[in-house]
């Protein structure tokens, strides 16, 4: 283990980078002291940080993010959750990892102590965003209720780091977080998947991710529904056996004639649409399952009875749970499918609020936006 706090190349400054959110629509960039990792913490070298669309919601309506006990404006708060870098100090006690090595970093660092943490469902942590004064109870969600990756270091603990192999670039690694979300609503669906079928409906970030691993995991056929070509394409690229434009044929339609009325065993929903969880339950057979990892923006009727009548499951899913970013960072380095494809553009830190308008207004058919800070 290296206990210095400096290698080769490595050396920390005393102050960073570091952009902070003001009031809705504003960001500044400004300059921080440099974070100390704690016990159980590193402090991480970020290197490169892709924009979610999570992080739209942050910059405009504060929600999903929670700080110091509301919303994140004007608190000096730096969001970015989808972040990888260089390992550059180690706080009191770690031996896991070393100075030099290159991770990609989940969200959430629950608790520990709650319900839900001790059963590993620690991005359901009981004690969400309770991280501050005299209330701290050990919750860490780095972009949501702390500072997160649109800065040049960030202290992340140890549960929340994963390898990266040499092979892989930057933005590729900034990409580990995405897959890790498909792979656990995949996990919630069925885990073991092989020779099942799975509707992916809606082709951002996580839908393609969702197509990717589900086929890596062997679920057949893997279908994706959407509204643009060039996105299904893509999901073509990335293992789908079927594409259905939904402005040119009924998707639930299209589904059954796929699957010779049968339905299909497992949808992930990734679209967020309004009618969304009503035509999935069209879309599965009896007895199938749904895993919900977008939302609509206002409440939305849904056919309760019919899900009922069906015994069809439903499962919401937060984030990249029960550790399934390591188990998406190992099919990513075995190759098991290019996420790359799916990194469109690059900016560098300064111009972050560019990056935004990038991925918000989808210049130049942006998908994963990613900010390369070293």
């Amino acid at each position: 283990m290296r206990t210095s706090d400096q290698k080769e190349g490595l050396s920390v400054p005393k102050t960073m980078k570091a952009w902070v959110l003001d009031g809705p629509e504003e960001l500044r960039l400004v300059e921080k002291p440099v974070p100390e990792p704690g016990p159980a913490e590193v402090l991480v070298r970020i290197d490169a940080v892709a924009i979610c669309g999570t992080d739209v919601e942050i910059l405009t309506k504060g929600l999903p993010a929670w700080v110091k006990g509301g919303l994140p404006f004007h608190k000096n708060f730096t969001p970015g959750h989808e972040y990888m870098g260089t390992v550059v100090k180690l706080g009191p006690g770690v031996d896991e990892y070393e100075i030099g090595d290159r991770i990609a970093v989940e969200i959430h660092a629950g608790c520990g102590r709650c319900e839900r943490c001790r059963m590993g469902m620690y991005t359901s942590c009981l004690n969400y965003g309770l991280n501050y004064g005299e209330q701290n109870k050990g919750h860490r969600a780095n972009g949501f209720t702390t500072d997160g990756g649109f800065a040049e270091y960030a202290v992340n603990h140890i549960n929340t780091l994963v390898h990266v192999p040499d092979g892989m670039s930057d933005e590729e690694a900034t990409l580990i977080v995405t897959a890790g979300t498909a792979m656990y609503g995949l996990d919630v669906l069925g885990g073991l998947i092989a020779g099942e079928s799975l509707v992916v409906t809606g082709p951002g970030p996580i839908g393609l991710m969702s197509v990717a691993v589900g086929k890596a995991l062997g679920a057949q056929p893997v279908i994706l529904t959407g509204t643009r070509d060039s996105r299904l394409n893509l999901g073509t690229r990335l293992g789908a056996d079927h594409v259905i434009n939904v402005k040119n044929e009924d998707p639930v339609e299209a589904v059954k004639r796929i699957t010779k009325g049968r339905g299909v065993h497992y949808v992930m929903e990734c679209s967020g649409a309004p009618n969304a969880l009503n035509e999935a339950m069209d879309m599965v057979n009896r007895g199938g399952r749904i895993c919900l990892a977008a939302f609509p923006g206002e409440a939305v009727p849904v056919d309760l009875a019919k899900l009922v009548r069906n015994n069809i499951y439903v499962f919401g899913i937060r984030g990249e749970g029960r550790s399934a970013t390591h188990r998406a960072a190992a099919l990513m380095a075995q190759k098991r499918f290019d996420a790359k494809l799916i990194h469109t553009h690059t900016f560098p830190l300064e111009e972050l609020p560019t990056a935004f308008k990038y991925f918000r207004e989808r210049i130049g058919d942006a998908i994963k936006v990613v900010v390369k800070v070293h």
